[in-house]
């Protein structure tokens, strides 16, 4: 993936969240002023790949208490000068949850949220922003998730218990999405159960 097609993704992507459509209007005209947008390097912002790790049922999240930041977060990082933002994000859910690459399915290659947070500084990065690109995982929640040191830990939580950990506009977002994904899987069972019964 090149900025770019990094372009055409915003560009192209659709949502029914008015703060969300800000988010991609901002994102849209910061990827095109700037060339470096991948690097962690650039100021005041910088684009970045999470990962919002779904069950197969969508009944449960996969999150990570994060030891920089203290709070709980879906998987995700910085792309280090990778354009390919896609790629970055399963890189990161590999990597900060341990598991097997193989085990890791992509559900949708489109985006699935866009955000833009502010980080507080640390060590000698100032404040800045994260220009958060969200994509679809499901990995299987009877697998063993090992986590790695990036954590204090890792957990599945029930879609009705995310808030406990994380309450934040973006995570709301990401739940309402995955609730509409799990109704519309409720109701093709259904619709086959009866078809079925027929």
């Amino acid at each position: 993936m090149h900025r770019q097609e990094l372009l055409q993704l915003l560009k192209g992507y659709k949502t029914r969240f008015m703060d969300e459509l800000a988010f991609v209007s901002r994102s849209i005209s910061f990827v095109e002023q700037h060339d470096d947008c991948f690097c962690r390097e650039l100021w005041p912002a910088h684009v970045t790949g999470s990962a919002w790790v779904v069950n197969p049922d969508r009944s449960r999240v996969l999150m990570m208490h994060h030891k920089k930041l203290d709070k709980w977060f879906q998987p995700g990082g910085h792309a280090d000068g990778d354009s390919d933002i896609l790629r970055v994000a399963l890189k990161e859910t590999a990597e900060e949850t341990a598991m097997d690459s193989a085990d890791i399915t992509l559900i949708d290659s489109g985006i699935f949220d866009v955000d833009i947070h502010t980080i507080p500084p640390y060590g000698k990065d100032p404040e800045h922003q994260h220009i958060d690109i969200r994509f679809l995982i499901e990995i299987d929640d009877r697998l063993p998730v090992p986590g790695n040191d990036e954590s204090h830990e890792v957990l599945w939580i029930g879609l009705q218990n995310v808030s406990h950990y994380n309450r934040n506009r973006s995570t709301y977002r990401m739940l309402e999405k995955t609730r509409a994904m799990r109704n519309a899987i409720s109701h093709r069972s259904a619709a086959g159960y009866k078809s079925f019964r027929l």
